[in-house]
Formats: C-alpha cells, sequence, structure tokens
C-alpha cells in the first residue's frame, strides 16, 4: 500500500530503505467510498493526500448551487487545499470521491516531522507545489485564452482513460462549457 507512495516521493529525490521507513510511519492509510466526503467546505484541511487508488474531484459550489470543478485526483496525485492546510482557514472545497478510493494521509505536524527527520523531502515538496503552481497558472490562461475544443484537447491529455471513469457533466463542468457543448466538442473531433 505505501509503493506507489514511495515512488511517488522518490521522483525528485533518492530515498534509501530507512528514510522509506519514516515516511510510512508519518502517513496514514484510509479507505472512502464513492461518493464520500475526503474534505468538505468550511471545514479545516487537516491532511495532505495522496491517492493510491481511484478518483476525486474537487470543486467549489456558487450561490446559485453550481458545482465547479476545479481539479480531478486520480492514482499518483495529491489532492488538498493548500491554503486551509497551511493557515488553518475553513476551506471553500469540496474533495469527494468518485469511485471506491484509498489514499495516505499526513497531518501538517507529521509533514513537519517529516521535514526534520528527512529533510530531502522539503525539496521534493517544494518541487511539487512549483509543479502544481506552473500547472494551475496554465489552466487559468487556457481558460482565459483557449477555445472550448482547445481546452477539451488539453484535458484529454493531462487525463488520459479519465472519460471511462468521470461523469460528462463533471468533464464539463471542469471545462466550464456545458454537457450539450461538451458532446458537440465530442463528435466533431471524431
Amino acid at each position: 500500500m505505501y509503493d506507489p507512495l514511495i515512488k511517488n516521493l522518490s521522483k525528485f529525490v533518492p530515498l534509501s530503505s530507512q528514510e522509506a521507513e519514516i515516511i510510512e510511519s508519518l502517513f496514514t492509510f484510509k479507505k472512502y467510498r464513492k461518493k464520500q466526503y475526503i474534505l468538505q467546505e468550511g471545514d479545516v484541511t487537516r491532511f495532505e493526500t495522496f491517492i493510491v487508488k481511484g478518483v476525486t474531484r474537487t470543486y467549489e459550489v456558487d450561490d446559485k448551487g453550481q458545482e465547479h470543478i476545479v481539479q480531478f485526483g486520480l492514482e499518483d496525485w495529491w489532492v488538498g487545499d493548500l491554503y486551509s492546510f497551511l493557515t488553518g482557514s475553513p476551506t471553500t472545497y469540496n474533495i469527494d470521491c468518485l469511485e471506491d478510493t484509498e489514499v495516505l494521509h499526513i497531518t501538517k505536524a507529521d509533514l513537519e516531522t517529516l521535514y526534520e527527520k528527512v529533510p530531502k523531502m522539503e525539496r521534493h515538496f517544494r518541487i511539487m507545489i512549483q509543479n502544481a503552481f506552473i500547472a494551475s497558472t496554465r489552466r487559468l490562461s487556457a481558460s482565459l485564452a483557449r477555445s472550448a475544443p482547445e481546452r477539451y484537447e488539453e484535458f484529454i491529455k493531462k487525463y488520459p482513460q479519465i472519460e471511462q471513469r468521470v461523469a460528462n457533466h463533471q468533464i464539463a463542468s471542469y471545462l466550464g462549457i456545458t454537457p450539450q457543448t461538451l458532446s458537440r466538442i465530442r463528435s466533431q473531433s471524431q
């Protein structure tokens, strides 16, 4: 169950078996059922979450009750609200499971312990946050400057095979288009 996490954490820094043991001791395994929340709006984010198996969605709900999906989380992805996690402020996001999902959680205190016991993990998480910032900035730019078909094409490149795992209306929400527009784009690209 910890192998995918160790592999992920080894992407930017090599880990010894002793360091891997320390990491494993600081993460907690948890299973969630489909439709179960990992995080709900108004709660404080207590964990950074690594997905071992399953699919999640991170979304906000506007004043009209409309969902706006900001991220899908798949195997080997990290999910959470970093702002809430770091500041202790209530989150504006919901994260729920679109499939039965298995995750590994780490608390803020245990993350600090990890940084102390395995200092190279600070480098890993710094690089990971830099990459997430770049991805977020690119997504924002794409939503402002690219057409819906271009955004759909980028989405499919970023999330290959996700169409078999996620409902069409959720993909449309992520892209900021209607389900009808998504159907039209798909029929034109075939």
